[in-house]
């Protein structure tokens, strides 16, 4: 039987037969497939989609500010602790250095340039950078930005030139009780600088900052007997080798032992209770990202934790120049605890740290 179709005029959007059918279908479904993608690209540009059933984290490489200058402790360390960490998020870390007074300009611009969406983070040291604040507000709240992840912790320690004639911290508090001594320090806002002031206040010894810009100029200052005696993170004095002898150390346990020539520490042989005077670098990161981005920031923790058990990191440590004893895993709440205490430390010298 033959159908036939009558000569009515057919609108545009209707079909005359089923291979129009077929190819009138297919083009809607183009038209949708290509409306959807532009709205899901639209929503995921606006934060719309950022959950993970939508979308996974980190898909692109994340931004490390540093505030110090590229090819130091910091720059090498950074380094290693991201080469293997960069494997658990499957995404490379693009690092940013921003020297400038005494950390102060980096912290300045992870603050003020880049955006809260965990995509960027601040390399720094707790101990002096926090310092700083205590010292001379910055122009951000301290508050708007937390560390999470902290790499490793390297205390200060009193040293001296080989050829000097302290032997011991107690020949130190003996002369300080005489005269005021010149000690050498890398810069005033320096946990080493806290410790110092500590003991002095502790035993009635004297003592006078001078602030000699970098550790290599400070392990300089105890050698050539330019100052009295000195105060530095370990890590430069053990690479001083036989230059220097360590006499006290500002921690809870000499980790180090002989490299630090067994020197004891100051709470357990002045019976003081001074929180570790530690230089400790650490990841921090923008608040606004942990309110808003709750399931990024858990990401970001648990691989940093992970990245410590990882067996490629104490090799790529080790490589670094690092002293693996040192290496020292905190979290959150060790960063955090870490970070109050320097504020208070601060706040409570800024006078001497000053001279105000």
């Amino acid at each position: 039987m033959d159908l036939h179709i009558g000569e009515k005029a057919c609108p545009m959007n209707q079909v005359t037969n089923w291979e129009d059918k077929m190819n009138f279908d297919a083009m809607k479904r183009r038209q949708f497939l290509q409306t959807s993608a532009a709205t899901a690209g639209t929503l995921l540009a606006g934060g719309l989609m950022s959950s993970p059933a939508w979308a996974a984290y980190p898909d692109r490489n994340i931004n490390v500010i540093v505030p110090t200058a590229a090819g130091g402790g910091a720059d090498r360390l950074l380094r290693a602790f991201t080469s293997v960490w960069k494997n658990h998020l499957n995404i490379n870390f693009e690092p940013g250095f921003f020297p400038g007074a005494a950390g102060r300009v980096g912290y300045e611009v992870y603050m003020g340039k880049y955006e809260p969406d965990a995509y960027s983070l601040i390399f720094g040291n707790m101990g002096p950078e926090v310092l700083n604040w205590a010292v001379k507000a910055p122009s951000f709240d301290v508050n708007d930005y937390i560390y999470f992840g902290r790499v490793d912790t390297d205390p200060g320690v009193v040293f001296v030139g080989a050829e000097s004639k302290f032997q011991s911290i107690d020949d130190i508090i003996a002369e300080g009780k005489k005269r005021k001594l010149n000690v050498g320090t890398s810069r005033l806002a320096h946990p080493a600088s806290i410790g110092i002031l500590a003991l002095g206040e502790a035993t009635g010894a004297q003592f006078n900052l001078v602030p000699l810009s970098g550790g290599k100029k400070t392990v300089a200052g105890a050698v050539t007997l330019e100052m009295d005696f000195c105060v530095l993170t370990s890590g430069s004095v053990i690479a001083a080798g036989d230059a220097c002898r360590t006499l006290l150390v500002f921690d809870n346990k000499n980790l180090a032992g002989d490299k630090l020539s067994n020197a004891p520490t100051m709470n357990d042989y002045f019976g003081t209770k001074l929180p570790p005077m530690y230089s400790a670098r650490a990841f921090g990161i923008h608040k606004k990202a942990v309110d808003q981005h709750p399931d990024r920031f858990e990401v970001l923790q648990k691989t940093f934790k992970d990245t410590f058990s990882d067996p490629g990191y104490k090799e790529a440590f080790l490589k670094s120049k690092g002293f693996w004893p040192y290496s020292n895993y905190g979290g959150v709440a060790e960063c955090e605890e870490f970070k109050s205490a320097m504020l208070e430390l601060g706040g409570r010298y800024r006078s001497l740290l000053t001279g105000k």
